[in-house]
């Protein structure tokens, strides 16, 4: 796999969207105001941002595994499902399949153990978007270190910070309700840094 893909062209955080709104894991968010910023935590999870510039509509997902050899009964927390839904998603606001545009992150390698679950994870999406010709404009997989990301929907400026300690992201596992979790996405402690895609 591609070592993780590095850019030099750096915006301040003032040139994102003021109105933050999580995407956790197992989840998708699909919106058309220019206001709203999509925001995740990633390790061996990937998020896709998915946008048509024409429409000005797009979203982000955070999915956990590929899905490819486990069964997946529609959860969202499988690659396969989350990007059906999220391309699906797009469609019924408005988007046109031949006009989206994708950035990728995450994959990390998290976990000292023998499954290279953010590589399938990364691989994953890579293959999707190539079988379903939806053209990868940015990426950054891959990686031992967890990643906050920041994207707009409706033209896929999107930031890439990446987190100073690892154990940043493995802590975030243990907190079970959804407001503890985007508290902990928040307050999640990114690096100097930043990089916009």
């Amino acid at each position: 796999m591609p070592a993780p893909e590095r850019r030099q062209n750096v915006l301040p955080a003032s040139s994102m969207p003021v109105r933050n709104s999580p995407v956790l894991q197992g989840e998708f968010r699909i919106s058309n105001d220019p206001g709203e910023c999509l925001v995740t935590v990633l390790g061996s999870c990937v998020a896709t941002c998915l946008w048509d510039d024409e429409a000005g509509v797009g979203g982000m997902n955070h999915f956990l595994l590929a899905g490819a050899n486990e069964p997946r009964d529609g959860n969202l927390k499988y690659g396969i499902n989350s990007m059906e839904l999220l391309i699906n998603g797009l469609l019924q606001a408005g988007a046109k399949r031949k006009r989206l545009k994708a950035k990728l992150f995450g994959g990390a390698k998290m976990l000292n153990i023998s499954r290279q679950i953010g590589q399938e994870n990364a691989e994953f999406a890579l293959w999707f978007l190539g079988s379903e010709g939806i053209s990868n404009v940015g990426q950054c997989l891959g990686g031992d270190r967890g990643r906050k990301v920041r994207s707009s929907p409706v033209n896929g400026n999107a930031q890439r910070m990446f987190l100073g300690d690892p154990m940043d992201i493995d802590h975030r596992n243990k907190f079970s309700s959804r407001s503890a979790r985007a508290t902990a996405q928040r307050n999640a402690a990114p690096t100097m840094d930043v990089e916009l895609f």
